[in-house]
């Protein structure tokens, strides 16, 4: 069969091998593709059969014009790049990566909350820039250290990832909230669940790791924010539509979010008039957290998988049943 990648640079930069879909078929690999350009995707697509996509969008004018498309393999968890109620009526399966970065995400996105309240990299620039050779004192900082032990972790969307950052903030002797649809009693050992007015009011730290649906999009909006903790600290390394970025920006610059901690906007690449570039304590990554080597090897060996399921006549983790 032909495979074609459409996008494969963010999971394979070199470093990790194509070897498992080119024995499945034959293979062509772009690093990236033009998303603006739906007739450049339809023609790099042509009559391939399985087609992987990570952040290169798929529509219904694209499952027309390829009706060759036999299996649509998204190189994500997200999948909202994919029309897939066209791929649907057309018997398509289209299988994403379910959970290829639960731990990379959730050490992340307390890497972010540590930078927030020791700013080691701050620091690390300053003794390198002779401030430390130069100071009067034997030790010093900058910014406010924040001791976490005793504090509170709220987390919305307490799925793998939620609770993969719920028992490290658990370890570090923080007492966890949780807000999910769907309790469970892996979640209960290290979290009590509460209503999303209740965490917004008691946490310390929120952080996200919702999906993004009509429901949660703007989910930290000025209205929320205001029933949040002055000095509140929020985290967001899953999907960046869940803030209102500019309600974000002015909390962050009145002080009433004392920081926040973001890989994910809205529209990505950043584009310069975001206002979170210039609000204040703002860190922001580019949407790095499962960039780690073992990660993308997990992905890859994932997305290989679910073609195999589909040759052999059992899709797996398909999104459009």
């Amino acid at each position: 069969m032909k495979i074609v990648v459409l996008d494969g640079y963010t999971l394979n930069p070199g470093d990790i091998s194509w070897e498992g879909l080119e024995r499945l078929g034959e293979l062509k690999v772009y690093d990236r593709t033009d998303i603006s350009d739906e007739d450049g995707i339809i023609d790099r697509i042509g009559d391939a059969e399985a087609v992987f996509t990570n952040k290169t969008p798929l529509s219904a004018r694209v499952f027309e014009s390829c009706d060759k498309i036999k299996f649509v393999g998204v190189l994500a968890t997200g999948y909202n790049i994919v029309d897939t109620e066209a791929a649907k009526k057309r018997n398509i399966p289209v299988s994403n990566i379910p959970t290829y970065g639960t731990d990379a995400v959730g050490q992340f996105a307390i890497a972010l909350l540590l930078e927030i309240c020791l700013r080691i990299g701050h620091h690390d620039k300053a003794v390198h820039d002779g401030a430390w050779e130069n100071c009067k004192d034997w030790c010093f900082w900058d910014y406010p250290l924040i001791e976490l032990s005793g504090k509170t972790m709220g987390i919305i969307g307490f799925g793998r990832i939620g609770q993969a950052t719920g028992r490290i903030a658990k370890a570090l002797g923080m007492k966890v909230l949780a807000n999910d649809e769907h309790p469970n009693e892996s979640g209960k050992e290290i979290a009590d669940y509460v209503t999303k007015d209740e965490l917004f009011e008691r946490a310390d730290v929120i952080a996200l790791h919702c999906p993004l649906f009509e429901s949660t999009k703007g989910l930290v909006c000025k209205k929320n924010i205001d029933r949040m903790k002055d000095g509140v600290i929020i985290l967001n390394n899953s999907r960046g539509p869940l803030v209102v970025e500019q309600d974000l920006a002015d909390a962050l610059n009145s002080g009433k979010v004392y920081a926040a901690g973001l890989d994910v906007v809205s529209t990505e690449p950043i584009r310069g008039d975001n206002p979170l570039l210039k609000a204040k304590n703002c860190i922001i990554t580019p949407h790095m957290s499962c960039g780690a080597k073992e990660s993308r090897e997990r992905l890859m060996g994932i997305a290989v998988s679910n073609l195999e399921a589909f040759l052999e006549g059992e899709p797996a983790n398909v999104v459009n049943k």
